[in-house]
């Protein structure tokens, strides 16, 4: 050994702390992105048909009835090859009023249509900007990450404002 250098030991309390440390972190880490991960999987049910709207039906509601979990409406076709319906249905009325007309987009092989246009689209990922507030709170207080933690929460926070904004 060079005298000039020091020994280094490493004690057993050490390196179970930093076993503890890197535990957490894997586990705090995997927690984040299984919120992440959670929020996607529920906005892409209702975004894949907003957003990618080759081939599907466009077209306008006008809202003539609303329970407490829907409101329904005659169908008129906008787009080439789509077919009026006499009653279609609008799920999870949140902005939603009757006597109005909406812009939407038929789900294939249903009667249910889904909000079109920016206002759609923003409306797709609120489960994402909660999924995003959801893993600032995680990432700040498990990871110990506050900046990405802020940024996180920014975006989230930022999402839900506008889509608040536009429905």
């Amino acid at each position: 050994m060079i005298p000039a250098m020091p020994a280094i030991a490493i004690s057993s309390r050490e390196a179970s702390a930093a076993a503890v440390r890197f535990g957490r972190f894997a586990v705090m880490g995997a927690v984040a992105v299984l919120i992440l991960v959670a929020g996607v999987w529920g906005s892409w049910g209702t975004a894949q048909h907003v957003m990618l709207t080759k081939g599907r039906e466009h077209g306008t509601i006008r809202v003539t009835q609303c329970d407490r979990d829907t409101c329904s409406g005659p169908f008129t076709p906008v787009s080439p090859g789509a077919t009026a319906r006499d009653r279609v249905f609008i799920q999870e009325p949140v902005a939603v009023r009757k006597g109005q007309t909406y812009a939407v987009i038929v789900k294939p092989g249903t009667d249910d249509v889904v909000r079109s246009g920016p206002a759609g689209i923003l409306y797709a990922w609120v489960p994402l900007g909660g999924a995003l507030l959801l893993a600032s709170v995680v990432v700040a207080g498990g990871l110990r990450l506050t900046r990405p933690a802020w940024v996180l929460a920014g975006s989230g926070a930022v999402l839900l404002t506008v889509a608040f904004l536009a429905l």
